[in-house]
């Protein structure tokens, strides 16, 4: 790891950590505000404002939107993400550490000042970056489906060369994405050839048997649950589960466009699989239950490395990265 992205990485750790352990959550909070509504804005060839509005995983997006005076975790929408939420600055850090030699050359090309105002266009480089990321992420995702390595010269196949968008950006970008949402680590294995594979992170298979539609990546879902039990202390009630997995966008009920129908997965899929165990409170009247790590999860990975890898996480990636990876999922379908 680049020492510039440890020393990151360091003062992260100590500007989570005390906030994290307030809410009981892991030490990396998924927010989603107007970063996400953007992104998709962005992305999307002609959304309607009726589809933004009606879909469950649009939802997701905005459970922590003030404006709306609902209760926190609510899926209920705000009448209006972005006004409520409006875009980020020019001049601010974009995601995954977008270098200022990108931002630099959208503002000059734009001629604003350090900031855009509320409602205005994103400059064009950083709606470029964006698209060209998501077109990357759809061809990951193909490519670990069907266990092929790949290199940066495919890469550059499917997403073209463009001078004032390094390729670097681009898939730092695209690997953020599938690590934070889909769990899958984009890993170079010759710097002399620029070849990658894609591997689960923390070493977790549950994704082995991917298939078609129905074989999107879920790993990334399962990291952060798995999360959640170790934060509280080993065993985790639902109730408690359920009020996290907001931060991903996912709520109980709710067909998710990435993870499908959350609770068959956590009380039936992963349990079957033997990655949580799904039981009822011994005792409890009337009857509660909790999740707990499983046997095939004490095996593939452990506790050590579930912490390190939480710390490494950077909260202000998490909203772009799930909208990203959402657009990059709807293309796909739609190109089927």
């Amino acid at each position: 790891m680049p020492l510039g992205e440890r020393q990151e990485l360091q003062k992260l750790e100590a500007e989570l950590q005390a906030p994290r352990e307030a809410e009981h959550l892991p030490p990396a909070p998924l927010s989603w505000a107007a970063e996400a509504e953007e992104f998709l804005s962005l992305s999307s060839p002609s959304p309607s404002s009726s589809s933004l509005s009606s879909s469950p995983s649009s939802f997701a997006l905005f459970p922590d939107t003030p404006e709306d005076g609902s209760a926190a975790g609510s899926p209920s929408p705000p009448q209006s993400p972005l006004s409520a939420c409006p875009p980020p600055s020019a001049g601010a850090a974009a995601p995954w550490s977008l270098s200022e030699d990108i931002s630099g050359s959208a503002q000059e090309e734009e001629g604003s000042g350090p900031g855009l105002e509320p409602g205005a266009a994103p400059p064009p480089l950083q709606t470029t970056l964006h698209l060209k990321a998501a077109h990357l992420v759809a061809f990951l995702l193909l490519k670990y489906r069907t266990q092929q390595p790949t290199s940066q010269a495919e890469m550059l196949e499917v997403i073209g060369n463009d001078a004032q968008v390094p390729f670097p950006v681009i898939l730092g970008q695209a690997s953020q994405c599938m690590q934070l949402v889909f769990g899958v680590h984009v890993k170079e294995v010759d710097p002399g050839d620029h070849s990658y594979v894609l591997v689960p992170v923390l070493g977790l298979t549950c994704d082995e048997m991917l298939s078609g539609e129905q074989g999107m990546p879920k790993n990334g879902l399962l990291v952060y649950v798995l999360g959640v039990i170790l934060l509280e202390d080993d065993r985790a009630p639902e109730e408690e589960v359920w009020e996290a997995l907001p931060f991903m966008g996912v709520y109980a009920g709710q067909e998710h466009i990435i993870y499908g129908e959350p609770r068959e997965l956590l009380t039936k899929v992963w349990v079957q699989e033997g990655y949580v165990e799904y039981r009822q409170v011994p005792g409890s009247d009337p009857a509660r239950y909790e999740f707990l790590w499983g046997p095939r999860a004490h095996a593939e990975t452990s506790q050590l490395q579930m912490e390190e890898y939480f710390l490494r996480l950077n909260p202000g990636q998490s909203a772009s990265a799930l909208a990203l990876c959402e657009e990059a999922v709807r293309d796909e379908r739609e190109g089927a």
